[in-house]
């Protein structure tokens, strides 16, 4: 059966994935490096995107059009948005937008041009694995939350937002809350890869771990989190998600 791509932007975003991946081979394109294995009973095919936009639509084109990736699940770190979501919550995607699309006035602001439409669906199935898979994680403790001062975690599900800008003032934040109040969570990839996914007809899942709040303490412990708290989340979690499967 065809694989199912996982992708991050970071390598600490899919460092603790990777180290599980059996019968494990390679093939490099564009740059990237493409590990094909087995892992929870699926072919699947990790790799990393690199930040931004470009880099994310890049390699879900390879990984879809090229290697023949059958659906895609994308996981890393995110900023939150939403008042309730909080540092150390997990939000999965049920649509995504450009924030920074804006074509105006020829057409509405984030519509992507010559689509009809600014937002891309998940796909349901996938978004529920990842839901359930999360809320069985999250309900376990983690040691490394505590580290941290974070407390209970919980999952949320919703629209998330994509731009090629790392959101890291309360100025920028807000600006963005009050534009696209429904948004949980921004971040640099997701929107990009949900289109390419639409225009190739594959099935693809979003799942951030809200590193920070997107604010003027954005970059504060951002690396030491990823690699001890998000990580770990997204291995759990997609682990979780791929027996469900």
């Amino acid at each position: 059966m065809a694989p199912i791509a996982i992708v991050s932007a970071l390598h600490d975003e899919l460092r603790a994935i990777d180290a599980l991946l059996q019968a494990r081979s390679l093939q490099r394109r564009a740059g990237r490096d493409f590990h094909l294995g087995r892992l929870q009973g699926h072919e699947v095919l990790l790799v990393l995107s690199g930040i931004g936009k470009v880099a994310a639509a890049t390699t879900a084109t390879l990984a879809l059009e090229v290697l023949g990736a059958r659906a895609l699940l994308f996981t890393g770190v995110a900023g939150g948005l939403a008042d309730h979501a909080q540092v150390g919550d997990v939000v999965v995607a049920r649509e995504l937008l450009q924030h920074d699309m804006d074509a105006s006035p020829l057409f509405q602001r984030y519509e992507v041009p010559l689509t009809g439409r600014s937002r891309f669906a998940a796909d349901p199935l996938l978004a529920d694995a990842l839901v359930a898979a999360a809320g069985e994680v999250l309900s376990q403790p983690h040691p490394a939350l505590q580290r941290f001062g974070i407390g209970r975690v919980r999952c949320h599900q919703g629209l998330v937002i994509s731009g090629d800008r790392f959101v890291s003032t309360s100025a920028e934040s807000a600006a963005l809350r009050a534009a696209l109040p429904e948004a949980l969570a921004v971040e640099m990839e997701g929107a990009a890869v949900a289109q390419v996914c639409h225009d190739s007809g594959r099935p693809f899942g979003v799942l951030r771990t809200l590193s920070d709040r997107a604010d003027d303490a954005a970059h504060v412990d951002f690396p030491r989190f990823t690699a001890e708290v998000a990580a770990e989340f997204s291995r759990d979690i997609v682990c979780a998600a791929l027996l469900r499967l």
